[in-house]
């Protein structure tokens, strides 16, 4: 209940500070919010924040650090090392859909996929609690918070790491 309470307020944060400046690019937003360090950080190994700083617009599923902790012991260390940059970048643009996807246009997509960037697909579902996405290693992730604004797209929490085949 401690973790649910926390990432509750943490999306709560987040939406707050995003109405109440002017947002900057996707990865500006991201790395001015310690929750998604792992993610800045990942974003800076793999070499895509060029990319994600860039036109777009993007709609990013944003996994916390907690999300990232969830992941098997030594997962984001071994993604993070220079000889695995390929497998994070899949991972990263996993969590990508390009144009801007705000959660009012999510209401009429139950149980349809969407293609990411990386080319994978997820599967939306629209549940009475929220929306929820199933990767295609068929895990069930509840996105937290929406419609976190960035210059270039939007931002939605989630509370797991999206996995590709």
């Amino acid at each position: 209940m401690k973790k649910f309470l926390a990432l509750g307020l943490t999306a709560i944060m987040i939406s707050t500070v995003a109405a109440q400046t002017a947002p900057g690019t996707i990865v500006d937003v991201a790395a001015g919010n310690s929750s998604f360090a792992t993610l800045v950080a990942a974003v800076k190994a793999g070499d895509l924040v060029g990319t994600l700083s860039g036109p777009g617009p993007f709609t990013v599923f944003a996994p916390t650090n907690e999300a990232f902790a969830k992941l098997p012991a030594g997962t984001v260390e071994t993604l993070l090392k220079p000889e695995n940059k390929a497998a994070l970048v899949k991972v990263l643009t996993y969590h990508v859909v390009a144009g801007n996807v705000m959660a009012k246009d999510v209401v009429g997509l139950n149980r349809q996929k969407v293609k990411t960037v990386q080319g994978g697909e997820l599967t939306i579902y629209v549940l009475a609690g929220g929306v929820s996405l199933v990767d295609e290693s068929k895990r069930l992730t509840r996105v937290i918070a929406t419609d976190v604004a960035a210059s270039n797209g939007v931002i939605h929490v989630i509370n797991n790491v999206l996995l590709p085949k």
